[in-house]
């Protein structure tokens, strides 16, 4: 149940390979958002491993992705400071993960404005109260949840965890965060009439942390939605590390059925 597992099987060409134990990573019929993200990212540092630190993703998820995959990366634009790639994933044959992926070179700031810290502040992840894993069929049975809200059962479409990975050995931050960032169901889930299937349509994010720093591998992690209509949810997708700096923030549309 390792995520490094899969990392580790991310070829530096497009020669197909097969997963080991992505079963474990699935949400119903494919891997699920941050774990597709993060292998698209990883896809791009095993083709071009001397690109500058990662700083942002706009990722499509087109189809389901399974455990038999292929990779393709592509140089987009490569400049004095930002370079931009796509990476694709193939399953089965069929486009399944399309992404733009920036990477960006530090430089000498003419702008300082950190962003807020998380508010308001659920206390450590040590004190909140641990939700479970889910069922065992299912991508969160790797992951730790404690709840950092107080809010239960329906109400505003907000929801707010403690997570991170059972199991970090191998991976850097960076890798954890993205698995994390989209780890939670839409916020719009605590406002549907009745309870139905819900997916991720997209994801754009910015790493604001391209270190994505954290301590015990802990992210505060939330979805919330700005409007739910027309069965689709407009998200926003924030990450926190334990000391409550926001390291991710991001925007998704996700379908709601039912």
């Amino acid at each position: 149940m390792r995520f490094a597992n899969l990392i580790d099987a991310v070829p530096a060409d497009t020669r197909p390979v097969t997963l080991p134990g992505a079963e474990n990573w699935m949400q119903g019929r494919t891997l699920f958002g941050g774990a597709s993200a993060a292998l698209a990212l990883q896809a791009v540092r095993r083709a071009m491993p001397d690109l500058p630190p990662f700083r942002a993703a706009q990722v499509g998820f087109v189809a389901p992705v399974g455990a038999n995959l292929a990779f393709s990366v592509e140089m987009v634009r490569q400049g004095r400071n930002v370079t931009q790639v796509r990476s694709d994933i193939a399953s089965d044959g069929k486009l399944a993960l399309t992404a733009l992926m920036l990477f960006g070179e530090e430089r000498e700031p003419n702008a300082l404005h950190p962003a807020g810290k998380a508010d308001p502040w659920p206390g450590a992840p040590e004190d909140c109260e641990d939700v479970g894993q889910g069922p065992t069929n299912f991508f969160t049975q790797n992951l730790e949840i404690r709840r950092a809200q107080d809010e239960r059962g329906k109400g505003p479409p907000l929801v707010r965890r403690w997570v991170r990975l059972k199991d970090r050995e191998g991976l850097d931050p960076v890798i954890q965060a993205i698995v994390l960032g989209d780890a939670l169901p839409p916020g719009s889930m605590r406002a549907m009439q009745r309870q139905g299937p819900l997916s991720s349509i997209n994801w754009s994010f910015n790493l604001l942390d391209p270190e994505a720093r954290t301590r015990d591998g802990w992210f505060l992690a939330e979805a919330a939605s700005d409007h739910a209509d027309h069965g689709y949810s407009s998200e926003r997708l924030r990450l926190w590390n334990a000391e409550g700096e926001q390291i991710l923030a991001g925007m998704q549309a996700a379908a709601i059925f039912g």
